[in-house]
């Protein structure tokens, strides 16, 4: 790989020496090509040669003039692959010069290993900082321009170095005959010729080695995200190949252990195989629209091995887990599976684990990621939804068409209530576990915008109205009853998905009223565009995604568990952090009157309330769950206090990521312009002094009774809650008389926010039937 750095600072000239120099080779090897063919080979073709000449002498003449051409057409081929190998060193080379030289005029810093960071931190910057300020978007801006840059010169230098080394071949004594025209030809030679190759180490089944099965690995990894790599390679192995080589790798009747004993590397295969064949799937070749059809058309045929079968659906669904699978391709897998799934179960009257194995052979082990067996076709889907927003956004919003009902099935409502998921074989116990996990990333695909599991670097809030109708669904849902998500299993994604609409929850809860759906004037909360709209439409503007019943209900159930708790409220801190920083008096205001304060109490007001909701939800559960004073119940609740270990550093753009202990990263969406404030920025610290603090007293606390343990927690959790406040009087600018006035009159407010409920205000603890 080019680095960061080699790249900047790369001498080009010799390279285009190195041109010049082949572009006069090839004029003079095609003057004598000329002349070996129109000249030596054309009179010994004429000659009348008898004997040794005829059978020897002219066989050799004819050798060398082909020799001669060979030559020109190598030294042609090496010229255009340094010609364009330069062209894009050189252009490369040049968008990441201008990136660093602009970098400084908008305050930012490039290190020489490429790491981008601010010019001047906010937190150094002197009270009269008159110069740059630059947004999250300017950041993310300049770390994809340098990413493009080098991925650019990398390519081409993997590309010329793989291409120069195919011409100059393994014969000493003879030209390669190799020809390309450009860059991009050879690329595709290679491509192919790899696709070609891993073919015919696919075509061995589990005969292959464990050295083949590298090697295979090699080619998917080396060519990941090639889209014509991906093409060429689904096609070289066919649907057929591809459905029988995964049932006939999980079949150890045949008496291979090649997955049983190589597990790992079985299951970096499936890993890279899905995401070829996910790259592939966007191509709309004639012969990539017959392959997707003939995916489809497959999934109710049965796949025989030696001693087990699967339907095509439960293979192809395996391989979608991984990689961003084509929009239209996954809706229209997705109908299809689903009207299977609905015929064969006699539109519900048998459970779907009833018909997926049966009438089949044993069961073949179709994923080896660790999670499962693969049996449910269901759970694959979900996961490639999982990693496709708008496929997943489009299925839940959708109604699907089943011949010879008259009702058409709610995707939404099939998924998340009626179906009866598939148990299976798991790592800890049997059951529908994975299925529901994969429900839930689908969901969160669906509501976000982003791949449930799409890295923090440069995500955008790209929330639209149909993500959510999505949410409302699953608000209305989720927060009906405690029974849903809990017996699911799946808190840790609707926490994800809450603290996505943190700010529509916070514009929903400063209503009083339970069934209002309108907005209170002039909110604090909600509308995130520039010119102060909803992002979900006018629509929006005054009325509200969720009534205020609704959504205090789904955050007081989704926090009832560890990781529902844990993300909403560090969420819930974050958000109330940031929008202060927005919507208090500006620090340094000389004068602050009583009127400046209205929108700082709301959004105080409403974070303390809902902190309240989510603790007192908390320990409900706790109380259900484990009998008292035992050292679970009181590990647990020690543990309820435990989600301030995270840190606001892993800012993005529109938003900021926030990592909690043993979850997964939920995201906030902000402002994008105060991404990076001090107020946000102070949080991280005082954060991160309660974390350590947390971890130093938590022995001490364990040993406390139970009822003291409980109480600690909440006037904990109280505290937590007053750390925004914490952070916005100590931003820079404040005279410490208007800091400590503003202290007092928000943590006044914090206080008496917290008792404005009681428990019976929330829904029951959740109660397993025996």
């Amino acid at each position: 790989m080019v680095a960061f750095d080699d790249l900047l600072h790369a001498r080009l000239g010799g390279m285009q020496d190195a041109v010049n120099d082949w572009t006069e080779t090839v004029k003079r090897l095609k003057t004598l090509q000329e002349k070996a063919e129109k000249g030596m080979q054309h009179k010994a073709e004429k000659a009348d040669w008898k004997g040794q000449n005829a059978g020897i002498t002219r066989p050799f003449i004819k050798k060398t003039a082909k020799e001669f051409g060979d030559a020109a057409k190598e030294a042609e081929s090496i010229r255009n692959i340094l010609r364009d190998a330069h062209h894009e060193f050189k252009s490369a080379k040049g968008k990441l010069k201008k990136i660093v030289e602009d970098a400084p005029g908008q305050g930012i810093r490039i290190d020489s290993d490429g790491t981008v960071s601010y010019l001047v931190h906010p937190d150094r910057r002197a009270k009269d900082y008159d110069g740059p300020k630059p947004k999250q978007a300017d950041f993310d801006h300049v770390r994809s321009g340098i990413k493009e840059a080098v991925a650019t010169a990398t390519e081409a230098d993997e590309t010329a170095a793989r291409a120069l080394r195919t011409l100059t071949g393994k014969d000493d004594n003879n030209f390669s005959g190799a020809e390309y025209k450009s860059l991009k030809q050879a690329a595709h030679v290679q491509d192919a010729e790899d696709a070609k190759a891993a073919a015919k180490l696919v075509a061995k089944g589990d005969d292959a080695s464990p050295e083949e099965i590298a090697r295979l690995n090699k080619y998917l990894m080396d060519n990941k995200g090639d889209a014509y790599f991906a093409e060429r390679f689904a096609l070289a192995v066919g649907v057929k190949g591809n459905l029988d080589y995964w049932v006939d790798m999980g079949d150890p009747s045949d008496g291979s252990r090649l997955a049983l004993d190589h597990q790992k590397q079985i299951k970096e295969l499936q890993q890279n195989w899905s995401m070829t064949l996910a790259e592939a799937t966007h191509s709309h070749s004639p012969a990539m629209e017959r392959w997707k059809s003939d995916v489809i058309s497959s999934g109710t045929d049965v796949v025989q091995s030696r001693g087990t079968s699967a339907y095509g659906f439960q293979v192809m669904s395996n391989l979608m887990r991984h990689g961003s699978f084509d929009t239209k391709f996954l809706k229209e897998y997705g109908n299809a599976v689903t009207v299977a799934e609905s015929k064969m179960t006699h539109n519900g009257a048998l459970r779907p684990g009833q018909v997926w194995n049966a009438g089949l052979g044993m069961a073949p082990h179709l994923s080896w990621d660790g999670k499962d067996l693969g049996r449910d076709p269901m759970a694959g889907f979900m996961e490639a939804l999982g990693h496709n927003s708008q496929a997943s956004t489009d299925f839940f919003n959708s109604k699907i068409d089943v011949p010879g009902e008259h009702k058409p099935v709610d995707a939404f409502q099939y998924f998340t209530k009626d179906r009866a998921w598939v148990e299976d074989a798991y790592k800890d116990g049997y059951g529908p576990k994975y299925g529901y996990d994969s429900l839930g990333h689908a969901l969160e695909s669906a509501a976000t915008g982003h791949a449930y599991d799409a890295p923090a670097e440069g995500l955008k809030d790209t929330r639209t109205v149909d993500n959510a109708k999505v949410v409302q669904k699953i608000v209305g849902f989720y927060g009906s009853d405690p029974k849903f998500s809990h017996e699911q299993g799946i808190s840790d994604s609707l926490g994800k998905i809450g603290s996505a609409y943190i700010d529509e929850f916070n514009r929903s809860m400063e209503q009083d009223d339970p069934e209002s759906g309108r907005e209170i004037d002039n909110s604090p909360f909600g509308a995130n565009l520039a010119n102060g709209t909803s992002r979900f439409g006018a629509h929006y503007n005054d009325n509200l995604l969720f009534k205020s019943g609704d959504a205090t209900n789904f955050m007081s159930i989704v926090a009832q568990s560890k990781e529902g708790h844990a993300i909403l409220s560090a969420a819930q801190t974050v958000y109330t952090a940031h929008t202060l920083g927005v919507v208090g008096p500006e620090p340094g205001s000389a004068e602050i009157k009583n009127t400046d304060m209205t929108d700082a109490h709301t959004t105080v007001r409403v974070g303390a309330e809902t902190h309240g909701i989510l603790d007192h939800s908390r320990m409900g559960q706790i109380d259900q769950d484990y009998e008292k004073d035992s050292e679970e119940k009181k590990k647990a609740i020690a543990e309820s206090t435990e989600w301030i270990k995270f840190g606001t550093e892993a800012v993005v753009g529109g938003g900021i990521t926030i990592a909690t202990e043993g979850v997964a990263s939920p995201f906030v969406p902000l402002v994008a312009d105060t991404v990076g404030s001090a107020v946000v920025s102070g949080l991280g610290m005082y954060a991160d002094n309660e974390a350590e603090s947390y971890t130093e007293n938590m022995d001490k606390e364990l040993k406390k009774k139970y009822d003291d343990l409980q109480s600690d927690a909440l006037a904990q959790g109280k505290a937590y809650t007053r750390l925004p406040v914490t952070a916005y009087v100590n931003a820079p600018g404040w005279s410490e008389e208007n800091s400590n006035f503003v202290r007092e009159d928000l943590t006044g407010v914090v206080k008496s926010a917290r008792v404005q409920f009681t428990d019976s205000d929330l829904p029951d603890p959740y109660k397993k039937d025996d």
